[in-house]
């Protein structure tokens, strides 16, 4: 068994040709430049792009694999250099079941079934060439069709405000919507973390993922996990988030949940962070509030423990949260260590020093053990670091 790490939620902002796929994605995050930062300077293993239902997507790679950029692997997943690119779909759905739109993600092993796929939505979808849009079928329809082809089913950021499955404070269970048999892992978000959610006791029979949602390349891998597996591919994926055989999540690496920027309860209107139990703001007299992920987890949770045993969520700021850590100095690390994983994870101290500032140093190995002091975020508006 080997150890990987993962980002499974990474969108496409562009197309080779420019066409818009992620609308609020950057325009340079198209599938070529995600699949050389992955490799070459992320140093991620394992990449799930959520936008491979999208037909002009699906072209390119074939079109890549065709030029022998991309290959298939046979136990699922292409393999670009170093890194496994792993098909997936992120997906809205807002049936008679779910009061609230919910964004879900789907995975499958091949192109050959990522393109099944997206012909069956393109019957129950308005533009099958956009990421994240609205299915006109009931969900657990979608999940059965996802299982159908051998795909994996997670709800993506299941707790943020906006188009998640507890977020919008209507839905208390996930057998409201979905069916808890094919549902094979929780995407936590990048307000809330394992310790967090362990009074919840639905969710204590599945694996937790931490991934970045990136919508810039820079955002890649602002959370991820680590991965035991024998190799890098669908199938052993699969069965780590089920647990089996000895594979395994073994480590989640994500924001400290002060920093997300919807884990506080804020006013709309001016941006005053509130109490929990605010109704109006107490600066502007605003009713329009949005409610914290803090609050609304505490709000499901119970006096339950969760007895299954999870792996340590670490509390990680990413690289580019350091203030002073400017793209110049970030190119000298990566040119010396090889990757922002080995930055994270094997480079020590003294190393460090011998590249940048020791002030810049201190900061990035406080940072990758969550030790710096850092400002709540909410309403929007991510956490800052503050510089004592």
């Amino acid at each position: 068994m080997k150890e990987f790490y993962a980002d499974l939620h990474i969108h496409i902002g562009r197309t080779s040709s420019g066409r818009a796929v992620k609308i609020t994605g950057s325009k340079t995050l198209t599938l070529a430049r995600i699949l050389e930062t992955a490799s070459a300077r992320k140093g991620l293993d394992i990449i799930g792009i959520i936008d491979c239902h999208s037909p002009e997507v699906l072209a390119e790679m074939i079109e890549m694999i065709e030029q022998g950029h991309l290959k298939e692997l046979p136990q699922g997943g292409l393999r670009y250099q170093e890194t496994t690119l792993i098909p997936g779909s992120e997906i809205e759905i807002y049936d008679q079941h779910c009061l609230g739109p919910i964004h879900v993600l789907a995975y499958f092993p091949t192109l050959k079934l990522m393109r099944e796929f997206s012909n069956w939505m393109s019957n129950y979808m308005k533009n099958i060439h956009l990421s994240s849009q609205r299915i006109y079928c009931d969900g657990q329809i979608l999940q059965q069709k996802v299982h159908e082809l051998g795909g994996l089913f997670i709800p993506a950021h299941v707790f943020t405000p906006f188009k998640s499955l507890f977020g919008k404070g209507v839905h208390r269970s996930l057998t409201e919507v979905f069916d808890p048999q094919l549902i094979d892992a929780i995407e936590l978000g990048l307000s809330s973390d394992t310790d967090m959610v362990s009074n919840i006791r639905e969710l204590q029979a599945y694996t937790f993922v931490s991934n970045s949602d990136a919508h810039s390349l820079g955002k890649m891998a602002r959370e991820y996990q680590k991965l035991r597996l024998s190799d890098a591919n669908f199938t052993e994926l699969k069965k780590a988030l089920h647990e089996q055989q000895g594979r395994a999540v073994t480590a989640n690496y994500g924001l400290n949940p002060l920093l997300g920027k919807y884990h506080q309860t804020v006013c709309v209107k001016c941006g005053e962070q509130l109490g929990n139990a605010a109704t109006i703001c107490t600066n502007c007299e605003s009713t329009q509030i949005i409610k914290g992920v803090a609050l609304r987890i505490k709000e499901l949770s119970e006096q339950f423990t969760d007895k299954r045993v999870r792996p340590p969520y670490i509390h990680q700021v990413p690289l580019d949260f350091i203030p002073g850590l400017g793209p110049k100095m970030m190119d000298r690390l990566v040119q010396a260590f090889g990757s922002e994983m080995n930055i994270l994870h094997r480079v020590s101290l003294q190393q460090l020093e011998q590249i940048v500032p020791h002030k810049i140093a201190m900061m990035i190995d406080l940072a990758r053990t969550g030790q710096l002091a850092i400002e709540i975020g909410g309403g929007g508006v991510y956490g800052k670091i503050q510089i004592e």
